[in-house]
């Protein structure tokens, strides 16, 4: 195996600085992991923004029978953020 592609990492994460908004992300995360570990979930969207405010991402992960489902919660969702945001 040729080593050209091969990019070596730190062997140990640098530290970064956990504000309150970055704490509240990894929590939110790590529910969503802890849940799926256990096998209690079966399709999750989700949005995200960058730092900046610069780009929005989306992924999902959605059996067939639960696109409604999730586009439903998802305005749900939006109507009580607009909502929050006042």
């Amino acid at each position: 195996m040729s080593q050209a592609n091969v990019v070596a990492f730190p062997a140990v994460a640098s530290e970064a600085v956990a504000d309150e908004n970055v704490a509240s992300v990894i929590q939110v995360l790590q529910d969503q992991l802890q849940l799926a570990r256990e096998g209690k979930l079966r399709s999750v969207a989700v949005v995200s923004v960058s730092n900046d405010g610069s780009a929005i991402g989306t992924q999902w992960s959605c059996t067939t029978g639960d696109v409604a489902s999730l586009i439903g919660k998802l305005t749900v969702l939006a109507h009580d953020m607009m909502a929050a945001r006042n």
